[in-house]
């Protein structure tokens, strides 16, 4: 059975939106990673210069390294889209389109772990903040 010029445009017309959607989550992907990396390097400056000690912080697991994963990840899916779009596009060409679910349930879940390693930065970080300013007011009590 063979494909009217129409639909094989229509088709390659949606393999290209789905590109595109692909490359919109991982520029997504990057900028939040470089947001979260920079505002987690701006809060310490905040606290030091607030409490005037740096504020101890995990050497693994910070906002810095959470962010540069986030970045890492999100340069990866743009390989991963342009590859699929090709692979795709050679297969609409040759009337054997086979969907892969399989990339979409990796994305999902690797998201997903970036979303729950946040998490915990957020719930650490409002400690440490706490911490220094309830030494600080101890101290002026005691004087």
């Amino acid at each position: 059975m063979s494909r009217s010029p129409i639909d094989r445009q229509r088709e390659h017309q949606a393999n290209e939106r789905t590109f595109l959607a692909w490359l919109r989550t991982s520029i997504a992907l990057i900028s939040f990673g470089f947001a979260i990396a920079r505002f987690g390097l701006f809060l310490r400056q905040l606290g030091i210069a607030i409490t005037r000690q740096a504020s101890p912080t995990n050497p693994i697991f910070n906002s810095e390294n959470l962010g540069l994963c986030m970045v890492i990840f999100g340069i990866a899916l743009i390989a991963l889209a342009a590859w699929r779009y090709s692979q795709v596009f050679w297969q609409i060409e040759r009337g054997d389109y086979q969907p892969s679910r399989t990339t979409v349930f990796v994305m999902t879940g690797i998201v997903i772990a970036l979303g729950i390693l946040s998490v915990p930065l957020l719930l650490i970080r409002d400690r440490e903040i706490i911490a220094p300013a309830s030494s600080s007011k101890s101290l002026k009590s005691n004087r």
